[in-house]
C-alpha cells in the first residue's frame, strides 16, 4: 500500500478495493489496523489515500477511528504579533 516510490514500482491494494465501495465489517477492521500501522511507519495520509485509491477524508476518518494520533501539517509556526 506504499505508493510507487516506496514499494519498488509495486501497488498493493488492500483486499482489492474496488474505487468508491462501502468498506464494512472485518474488511474495514483489516484495513484501518494497516493503514494505522503504515501510518505510524511515516507514511502520509494523502500517500495511503493514493496507494489504496480512496479519497484524503476517507483515510483520515478511519485512522481517526482507530485512535491513531495524527501528527500536525508540518511547516513553520506563526508567532502572534503583539
Amino acid at each position: 500500500m506504499w505508493p510507487k516510490a516506496l514499494s519498488g514500482g509495486r501497488r498493493r491494494d488492500v483486499a482489492d478495493l474496488k474505487k468508491g465501495a462501502r468498506i464494512t465489517g472485518n474488511t474495514r477492521d483489516k484495513l484501518a489496523a494497516d493503514l494505522k500501522k503504515k501510518y505510524e511507519k511515516g507514511a502520509s495520509i494523502r500517500a495511503l489515500a493514493e496507494s489504496t485509491g480512496r479519497s484524503y477524508g476517507f483515510v483520515h476518518r478511519v485512522l481517526s477511528e482507530s485512535g491513531v494520533q495524527l501528527r500536525g501539517r508540518g511547516g513553520a509556526t506563526r508567532v502572534k504579533k503583539k
